[in-house]
């Protein structure tokens, strides 16, 4: 019997809530030990993708692209007060209100839903938050800071959306965690976790962190190309007419990558993984789920691929190994001479390039893109990294040093 299991249904996009009702029965109903978990939780916390821009709230149809579709969210909560007495939290770190300024209440198009199943929105932009070890140590820190409120629960979903994603090819029901990252005052610009080879790892980190009991993809109507966009040729609809659930978040995405024609055990620079490395792979090899569809109990009503899903290409490839390869040698740089960096910048985030420091300050947030702060030296990679004494947040270096040398093994064997 395999740990991990994984359901599709096939739901036509223009359904009825009751018959997205029905099709998430058929795709939740055979997840008996996550029924099983969820009916001992008091306390619930579910991620639903759901926050942007009013005016990027982009529609295929009548139905949301981007973000995960009001019926289904509806059908859902009407399918969770029908299996548990808990109490059902959504928490969210509105990016949109940490950089622009915006409400969460206006940006967030599922809270009226919310309100209408008794849902308590909780804004992780503002306190408690508390710093909390990675179970095993961490892959790319041993421990993050994230909102006490939405780790204050007894079990945790994760309602993604089938996207690819320009960055990180796609972007699940594990990618979708990573709107559970405050930003400054009390912790890091997002940019310091997307960042190159960093990013792969801290997601694994935060699957664990959160360690979902219940996934679940509207692929109803999905994204191909990137995340956000205008829903144009690089970022245009997809409708796959479909909804995956799942017991495990990385065995739930690895099913789901494969019926959007993505071989899930596919890395670095082989499509759609063309920045950085496939972070359901990454997390895998230390253990964590499985991107082995053989390993995975897994029955899909309907079969892949479910449309043309494609990541869209944002920069030459030569460009990209560039910027991999001087990302990690900054990486490894600052390691060799910390003491150095810590004699004139402890306490401050400061961007390396060429083992000199380009930026620094206090804070963060660089209001500004490294494509721009690189000057005259775009191949070059800017490194961003806050110069602790304590190095608190325990980054693992052995990553950078395992990068390099698959690149420079590449070289070898090219050349």
């Amino acid at each position: 019997m395999s740990d991990y299991k994984v359901r599709a249904a096939h739901c036509d996009y223009r359904a009825e809530e009751d018959q997205i009702y029905e099709a998430l029965k058929r795709a939740t109903d055979p997840l008996t030990e996550t029924w099983d978990r969820l009916a001992k939780a008091k306390r619930i916390g579910i991620k639903f993708n759901h926050d942007q821009l009013i005016k990027q709230w982009i529609r295929y149809e009548g139905q949301l692209q981007q973000l995960v579709s009001e019926k289904l969210a509806r059908a859902f909560l009407r399918l969770m007060r029908e299996r548990t007495d808990a109490e059902l939290v959504s928490p969210d770190v509105s990016f949109y209100k940490m950089y622009d300024g915006t409400d969460p209440e206006e940006t967030g198009t599922l809270i009226p839903i919310f309100r209408e199943f008794g849902v308590e929105f909780i804004d992780g932009t503002l306190p408690p938050y508390k710093t909390y070890p990675v179970p095993g140590g961490g892959q790319m820190f041993s421990q993050y800071l994230l909102p006490q409120r939405a780790m204050e629960v007894d079990e945790f979903i994760s309602v993604g959306k089938m996207k690819n994603h320009s960055f990180m090819g796609i972007t699940l029901s594990l990618k979708n965690l990573f709107g559970l990252m405050p930003g400054e005052p009390e912790g890091n610009t997002r940019t310091y976790y997307h960042h190159l080879v960093r990013m792969p790892y801290m997601l694994a980190d935060m699957g664990r962190l959160f360690n979902p009991a219940l996934c679940i993809v509207d692929g109803l109507v999905g994204q191909a190309g990137m995340e956000w966009g205008n829903g144009d040729e690089k970022g245009p609809g997809r409708v796959a007419n479909t909804l995956v659930a799942g017991n495990h978040t990385i065995a739930t995405d690895a099913c789901t990558a494969h019926l959007m024609g993505h071989d899930p055990q596919s890395d670095w620079l082989t499509p759609p993984f063309h920045r950085d490395r496939n972070s359901l792979l990454v997390a895998a090899e230390a253990g964590f789920g499985t991107v082995d569809l053989n390993e995975i109990d897994f029955e899909s009503e309907v079969t892949g691929p479910l449309n043309e899903f494609f990541s869209h290409i944002t920069d030459a490839q030569e460009l990209v190994v560039s910027w991999r390869r001087t990302t990690c040698e900054q990486a490894l740089y600052y390691r060799d001479n910390r003491q150095k960096f810590l004699a004139e910048y402890a306490g401050e985030y400061i961007l390396l390039q060429e083992g000199e420091v380009r930026w620094h300050d206090k804070v963060s947030d660089l209001q500004e893109s490294r494509r721009v702060l690189a000057g005259d030296k775009p191949e070059q990679a800017m490194w961003l990294k806050y110069v602790d004494p304590e190095e608190a947040e325990g980054e693992r270096f052995e990553v950078y040093e395992k990068a390099l040398a698959k690149i420079e093994a590449a070289d070898t064997q090219a050349a």
